[in-house]
């Protein structure tokens, strides 16, 4: 029996609640051992003035609490899948992924309007060029800005006035008990999920057996199956999780289906592609094959290559 075990967490409350989730879970599972946090700050946290596509991806909220894993201070770390690149580096596995809420982005908006009754030129605020993308492509009269920070300060700055709606994961509003503030939950038809949307990874060290198999009798086959398949798509077209990419999965009869949706930043292009079957990995290359005969390499390549950090 594993007798401590460390998670290493950001310290936004979103991140937390998940961090205390799989904390309970773990605990249950292994009476016996000690599941204790460790609380840090990301690069992804300090930087605050640019758009994540700009300054390196959601990839910069990862790094820091890998380095903890690999340092030993820390065993494993948990992270929302839609935030989790599409290759790991070397030495780390995602034996645990499941939990899986409200895939759906929700719109939050003090007056009450939904995304078809915006007034026109709405101020919008999102750190997703995925939602943007997909907003301008049902809205192209919409203003979409940056905006960044954790979900409370997000609202802070709506409340403030500084945008007329935001757009956010309904998931981490449901966790967070945020789920009256939201106004409309968008249809995938409108807004397409990111890879991961609304799933709970665990990521820990290849060599830690004892650990690996611990998480994996948490593991929910059917959500992982279609993160799977999701994150294959991003992995296929070369797309990091800050791309103008939706990937979604649902669980069938016969296996999964399998619906992809990258677009220009400014919606003025939409790519998509689509596949059933009951291998996640081949669901997956099959769309990225119908994604790639559309022009999604080019696609991708026109969009400026992320910034450095000011360091």
């Amino acid at each position: 029996m594993i007798e401590r075990i460390v998670i290493a967490t950001r310290e936004s409350r979103l991140a937390l609640w998940q961090a205390e989730f799989i904390q309970a879970a773990l605990t249950r599972a292994s009476p016996g051992t000690e599941v204790a946090l460790l609380g840090m700050t990301t690069q992804g946290d300090h930087w605050l003035s640019s758009p994540l596509s700009q300054v390196g991806g959601k990839g910069l909220f990862v790094k820091e609490l890998e380095e903890a894993m690999l340092s030993g201070r820390a065993d494993l770390a948990v992270h929302s899948m839609k935030d989790v690149p599409a290759h790991l580096p070397e030495g780390f596995v995602l034996p645990l992924i499941g939990f899986r809420a409200d895939v759906r982005d929700a719109l939050v908006s003090p007056s009450g309007a939904t995304l078809e009754n915006l007034p026109e030129g709405a101020v919008v605020g999102s750190s997703s060029l995925r939602r943007q993308a997909m907003l301008l492509a049902a809205r192209p009269d919409l203003e979409v800005r940056p905006v960044r920070g954790n979900v409370n300060t997000r609202l802070a700055k709506l409340d403030a006035g500084e945008y007329d709606a935001l757009v956010l994961a309904a998931a981490g509003l449901d966790r967070l008990g945020l789920e009256a503030r939201i106004t409309e939950r968008l249809p995938e038809s409108v807004s397409l999920p990111a890879a991961g949307q609304g799933a709970l990874g665990v990521e820990c060290r290849q060599a830690d057996a004892e650990l690996i198999a611990l998480l994996t009798e948490l593991q929910e086959a059917d959500v992982a199956a279609c993160v799977l398949a999701e994150r294959a798509v991003s992995a296929g077209i070369g797309a990091d999780c800050s791309a103008p990419l939706g990937a979604y999965a649902m669980k069938t009869a016969d296996g999964i289906r399998l619906q992809a949706r990258l677009g220009a930043p400014d919606g003025s292009r939409m790519l998509t592609g689509s596949a059933e079957g009951d291998d996640p990995a081949a669901v997956g290359e099959e769309v990225v094959g119908q994604l790639k005969a559309q022009g999604a390499l080019a696609l991708l390549a026109a969009i400026p290559e992320p910034g450095g950090l000011d360091r």
